[in-house]
């Protein structure tokens, strides 16, 4: 075997696709922040418009080079970010994002809860959703663009759900507020619920679209904290007191019980789904030649 060959093994397994994926979107997009604030320091602008410009410029960044890097690392067509689909994808997913995420207060509202103390104006809106749509495009495309996709290649859909749904859940132990359980329910609601569309939409505007609506409700409309930060403005301000197991706490209402049962609800809908369409790709050990089914 020559060297040449040894070394296009290495450079196309998995493990090292993902690798190089994660460093060189991550350093993109790191760069262009670190760039963007040098630019912005000079300009005298609001704070809130200065944040939300340079949220559109990296998720612009973010799908440009994860567009670029693998249609030239993998040579083929990059169908996760198809605009054929894009308008379905992205309303059907903001649109059950805010259902899941609405389900989710209304248990919380009706065992006295919820209560809302004040509404602002409309541009308090803009902080939330500059984190809400910069965190879902960048987090979608490393976690399904990159870690899912490329560990389903070889592992199969089953198994790379299960892998992404685990280090999804894994990475927000870290965030203020955070616990093993709180972890788990997040590997269920995200992890599970984001990788399921995917598998069905087979594109990643579903899961970001998904990702979008439901932290951009939790934070701007419903005034809750998204993954134990608070967010400085929100549409509504908000109170939400009780226990643990159906608020969330101080974590916010993704730990809580309803949220992960709605989500759960809906990623075996998606599943099923995707079984009866023929979407699911087998393991590479038992991967035939048949052509998936679109």
């Amino acid at each position: 075997m020559s060297k040449k060959h040894i070394g296009q093994k290495i450079l196309h397994f998995p493990l090292t696709k993902i690798i190089i994926g994660f460093i060189i979107v991550a350093g993109i997009v790191g760069l262009g922040q670190f760039l963007i604030q040098k630019i912005f320091g000079l300009i005298s602008i609001d704070k809130d418009l200065k944040n939300l410009t340079g949220g559109i410029i990296v998720a612009i960044l973010a799908i440009i080079s994860y567009s670029f890097l693998f249609k030239f690392y993998e040579k083929r067509e990059i169908t996760e970010f198809s605009k054929s689909s894009m308008l379905k994808y992205l309303t059907v997913g903001i649109g059950l994002g805010v259902i899941l995420q609405s389900l989710t207060i209304l248990v919380i509202y009706l065992k006295d809860g919820y209560s809302i103390i004040s509404i602002n104006p409309v541009l308090f809106i803009i902080p939330p959703l500059t984190m809400a749509f910069t965190s879902a495009i960048f987090e979608e495309i490393l976690l399904r663009g990159i870690i899912f996709r490329i560990t389903e290649e070889k592992l199969g859909s089953y198994l790379a759900l299960i892998i992404s749904a685990v280090l999804f859940g894994a990475m927000h132990l870290a965030n203020p507020n955070s616990s093993l359980t709180v972890g788990a329910g997040l590997a269920v609601q995200a992890g599970l619920l984001l990788g399921a569309a995917y598998i069905y939409s087979r594109n990643l505007w579903f899961p970001i679209a998904i990702h979008f609506a439901w932290n951009f409700t939790q934070s701007a409309i419903f005034g809750a904290n998204v993954s134990g930060n608070a967010i400085s403005k929100t549409l509504i301000n908000s109170k939400i007191e009780g226990a643990e197991w159906f608020t969330g706490g101080e974590f916010g209402p993704e730990g809580s019980i309803q949220a992960t049962l709605f989500c759960l609800i809906a990623t075996i809908i998606l599943l099923i789904l995707s079984h009866r369409e023929g979407k699911f790709i087998k393991p590479y050990w038992r991967q035939n030649n048949e052509p998936l089914k679109k």
